[in-house]
């Protein structure tokens, strides 16, 4: 039995890693002298522990001294409401909360324990000695736009049992868009944890450019989001700050347009899109630099099983999550174990091709229309940063293709309502010659931004 802090210290990197927030940063080495917890690190052992941390800084310390110690670490965003956090703290059975400033659950009554930006000296250790005392579950929410959020269990085996240990290249420094209480940035983190490496946190309030900025000033070699994530960096001007070796994408189809952008804004980089899902687990990374992946991934990789059923992505495999929280939630895997993922893909000369979410279609007149594929033609354009495809209803087909459209800097069509009209023609024209007619927007607007969701993904109407 090993915890997250046993790993780390017993590693042959031992404590070299530190935690860089915006305003905080906390060399790893500090906890050797005390806990940021204080006396209510032994306070918390053996408790189903909720953490409603405000800053990455701090969660990002409290799931190190907690793995081993509490018996379940709820991870919640701040972006959860009261309702929700409540209705999660309820599911979860939570019997502590942690928190990094005074909080109010509704309706929950429970202890609540301040951590400190600093670690503090326990009364009576010295020196500071740490004890593993059992497995902890570890609970992520599920980052859907819409409804509630499901809980689904984890250990630290599932979540980092396959990660390497250590890095290609010399002294790595890994940082991410992602808020590290969900799936994809907790990859990252731990990833950067078990391999002694710094870690540079984001922010939800920090501005792309000012987050850009600081990452490049601090070294950073490893990165990783969305492809929303990604069009909004680029979009910002300021991903040139960054001399990265390695740039990874994930939670969002990847399409070729937005892989050669990146290719030729970072040309010494290795541009790798990941597949994974807080559900099923990280299935494959792929680095040849094309969209989609090769079919002979199917056969299996790192004791990783995938196939395709129905048309949508399968995965099997000991990153898979146990379970989903609460008794009034479906069971996690299907027969045999495999997680339907949900995501559609179509075989095309032996490489597979990400076409959507299977509750993402949209039905016009009985054809089904993937909004990620009329998408991938207008990002085509150079002067498209990005866009959406959404529905809109319709008396005589039930619903007809819209999209919005945010172009890139120094286009003049917000101006112009003649090059407007030219470009929205040139647009339209484009779909046409590469989708059928029922694929083709029936209305195209400009729009100065596009919304997403606390996880980074753009918001899709009924995801």
């Amino acid at each position: 039995m090993t915890s997250l802090w046993d790993s780390v210290a017993n590693s042959s990197g031992g404590l070299r890693g530190a935690f860089h927030g915006p305003h905080h940063s906390l060399p790893l080495t500090e906890l050797e002298k005390g806990s940021c917890l204080g006396s209510g690190l032994e306070a918390l052992r053996g408790r189903s522990v909720l953490l409603a941390l405000k800053t990455q800084t701090a969660s990002a310390v409290a799931l190190l001294e907690l793995d081993g110690v509490a018996r379940r670490l709820v991870l919640c965003t701040p972006d959860l409401s009261p309702e929700r956090l409540a209705e999660v703290a309820r599911t979860a059975e939570i019997d502590a909360i942690v928190a990094d400033a005074p909080v109010t659950i509704p309706g929950i009554e429970a202890p609540v324990y301040l951590i400190e930006p600093k670690p503090l000296a326990v009364s009576g250790q010295t020196p500071f000695s740490r004890r593993t005392s059992g497995v902890t579950e570890w609970i992520l929410l599920t980052s859907g736009t819409t409804g509630s959020p499901k809980l689904v269990l984890h250990t630290l085996a599932s979540l980092a049992g396959t990660l390497p240990r250590q890095t290609e290249g010399t002294d790595p420094v890994w940082s991410t868009f992602y808020d590290i209480r969900r799936y994809g940035g907790l990859q990252i983190y731990l990833r950067a944890v078990l391999s002694s490496a710094p870690l540079v946190l984001s922010s939800a309030t920090e501005p792309t450019p000012e987050y850009l900025a600081r990452a490049g000033a601090l070294g950073v070699t490893h990165i990783s989001g969305t492809p929303s994530h990604w069009r909004r960096a680029l979009m910002s001007g300021a991903a040139p700050l960054l001399k990265p070796a390695y740039v990874r994408l994930s939670g969002e189809v990847a399409d070729q347009v937005l892989l050669d952008q990146l290719h030729a804004t970072y040309p010494h980089a290795r541009i790798a899109h990941a597949f994974a899902s807080t559900e099923a687990g990280v299935a494959f990374d792929v680095n040849d630099g094309h969209a989609g992946f090769p079919a002979e991934f199917l056969d299996g990789r790192n004791g990783i099983e995938m196939k395709v059923e129905d048309g949508t992505l399968r995965i099997r495999s000991q990153r898979t999550a146990t379970r989903y929280l609460g008794s009034e939630v479906s069971a996690l895997t299907g027969g045999e174990g495999w997680v339907d993922t949900g995501d559609l893909v179509e075989l095309n000369e032996g490489r597979y091709y990400f076409r959507g979410r299977k509750g993402g279609i949209i039905n016009v007149g009985g054809q089904k229309v993937y909004p990620e594929e009329v998408e991938s033609v207008l990002n085509a354009d150079p002067r498209v940063r990005m866009s959406l495809v959404r529905s809109r209803r319709s008396p005589i087909m039930g619903a007809v293709v819209v999209a919005d459209v945010v172009l890139n800097d120094g286009v003049n069509a917000a101006h112009d309502a003649a090059v407007a009209e030219a470009l929205k023609d040139e647009l339209l024209n484009s779909c046409r010659q590469s989708l059928p007619p029922y694929k083709v927007p029936a209305m195209l607007r400009f729009v100065p931004a596009l919304e997403l969701t606390a996880a980074g993904k753009l918001v899709r109407p009924g995801a």
